[in-house]
């Protein structure tokens, strides 16, 4: 899944891609390069961000779509907004990508089990502004898991079919450093779960912070994290999640590649290939 961030403020791109022409060409070099899936938002959710109308995110979001979709793209769209998501929904795109998991609108699953189409729900604690003081926890996989099984019942409640759900344990948010490599290294308990698994780890603030300057201790930019998104790509690739949500696609879908064929049966002497 690449991403596209139709925003001024996103932490890693925020800008790159704001203006609808640009953001379009942008979601088609992420399919030139293998991405299966092109995530449109237009809300970032960046520590701290605070949330656009409903206006501004419809007005970023929808042309993107649309020209994505009709250029024959998977588009999903990173959205909380029921009327968002329905109004992506119109205009081509094929999944929603909430990372609420339906808590920040109530009309969210609803929508979804009306449209029949795929819906990520992510483990969320609030909205941006003041997620990070929510990041206290005993055991950071059981409570994830627990909400994230409450989520579930929800979606399934409203009437969402079980084969259109997907899951998200939601690294970086309301997450300490720590508490994202814990749900990293225990990935086979979210998988348990029985519902795919989508990752989003890329460029995230703990990659910064694990890659520190040794002499100033400052974080490394978000730009030069890809070399450990893709290590930790190829990781949960390994633990067999179903997606991986990025930015440099490319790198991903290599690492992805290779990890498939490592775990893939012996060729015989018959058939050996390079």
């Amino acid at each position: 899944m690449g991403v596209l961030n139709v925003t001024p403020d996103s932490f890693s791109d925020g800008g790159l891609s704001f203006a609808a022409d640009a953001a379009v060409a942008h979601g088609l070099a992420l399919l030139e390069q293998g991405a299966d899936i092109v995530d449109v938002g237009g809300e970032s959710t960046r520590p701290g961000a605070r949330r656009p109308p409903v206006e501004e995110e419809l007005r970023r979001v929808l042309p993107v779509v649309r020209e994505l979709a009709a250029a024959g793209a998977v588009v999903s769209v990173d959205t909380m907004r029921a009327e968002v998501a329905a109004r992506a929904l119109d205009a081509g795109a094929r999944l929603v990508n909430d990372v609420s998991g339906g808590l920040a609108d109530p009309a969210m699953l609803p929508l979804m089990a009306r449209a029949g189409t795929p819906y990520v729900a992510m483990h969320w604690r609030g909205h941006s502004a003041g997620m990070q003081t929510k990041a206290v926890y005993g055991d950071v996989v059981t409570e994830v898991l627990d909400e994230l099984r409450l989520r579930i019942g929800a979606a399934l409640k409203a009437g969402i079919a079980p084969g259109q759900l997907i899951i998200d344990p939601g690294l970086g948010f309301a997450k300490e450093s720590g508490h994202n490599w814990e749900l990293l290294g225990r990935l086979g308990e979210v998988r348990a779960l029985g519902l795919p698994v989508l990752v989003g780890a890329s460029r995230k603030a703990f990659l910064g912070r694990l890659l520190a300057d040794p002499t100033t201790g400052r974080p490394r930019p978000a730009p030069l994290r890809d070399a450990a998104t893709t290590a930790v790509s190829a990781l949960a690739a390994a633990q067999g999640v179903w997606c991986l949500r990025v930015h440099d696609v490319a790198s991903t879908a290599d690492a992805v590649r290779v990890t498939a064929r490592w775990g893939a049966e012996p060729a015989t002497t018959q058939h050996l290939t390079p």
